[in-house]
């Protein structure tokens, strides 16, 4: 589990085919891996994946095709630079939200334009996703915890303020038509899979039918 606040920009040294999948190599002199084990997981773009070597100041792992279909990860070469988070633990401060580190689609930055001193953003997400995302909601992209400015059919618009773009790889590496990988807001997938079940009368009868209508969520601040 994850937060979406980035706790340093890595570098790719490798990318590694490997029997049909890829063995990446990330580098960083900035992320503490005093605490890293084999077997841990560290957020890459957004992306839970299982350290299988450790060094000094650089991990490696596995990725898998499946990995590789859904996201983002092939655009990757080495120099690129990547954004890093570890697990956090039972005693982290939840900066952002609940980040789980699956990557949902992926998708493409459409417009980039100063604003004052922010980066307006626009992202063009999977049409699937769109009905996840909500204006002033959150929203994960290549690992980052972002809160949407407005949400227009399945255009999302962000404001980037100048910490952000300088402890992440928007700066450097965001330019119109990059793919991105996007996690929509985990709360809202599983307010669907209540409101499914309730329309549908799909509970047993060890498990009574939810109370978790549309108009419950609204009464309560969750719909608009």
């Amino acid at each position: 589990m994850f937060t979406g606040i980035i706790e340093s920009v890595g570098k790719v040294k490798s990318m590694q085919p490997t029997g049909g999948d890829i063995r990446l190599t990330v580098e960083s002199n900035d992320l503490d891996f005093s605490d890293v084990k084999l077997g841990d997981s560290i957020a890459s773009n957004g992306i839970c994946l299982t350290v299988v070597e450790l060094g000094n100041n650089h991990y490696s792992v596995d990725v898998s095709r499946e990995t590789i279909a859904r996201t983002a990860l092939e655009a990757l070469k080495a120099g690129h630079t990547v954004n890093l988070e570890k697990a956090m633990l039972p005693t982290t401060r939840f900066g952002g939200h609940i980040v789980a580190g699956h990557v949902d689609g992926v998708g493409v930055v459409s417009k980039i334009q100063q604003d004052a001193r922010s980066i307006y953003i626009e992202i063009e997400i999977p049409q699937e996703l769109a009905h996840y995302t909500a204006t002033k909601g959150s929203i994960t992209v290549d690992g980052i915890s972002l809160t949407t400015n407005l949400v227009r059919d399945n255009i999302v618009s962000l404001n980037i303020i100048p910490h952000t773009a300088q402890v992440t790889n928007i700066a450097k590496h965001w330019l119109v038509g990059n793919k991105v990988n996007i996690e929509v807001d985990i709360v809202a997938r599983y307010l669907e899979r209540l409101l499914n079940k309730s329309q549908s009368g799909g509970m047993n009868a060890a498990n009574p039918q939810s109370q978790i209508t549309e108009a419950f969520l609204a009464d309560n601040g969750f719909m608009k």
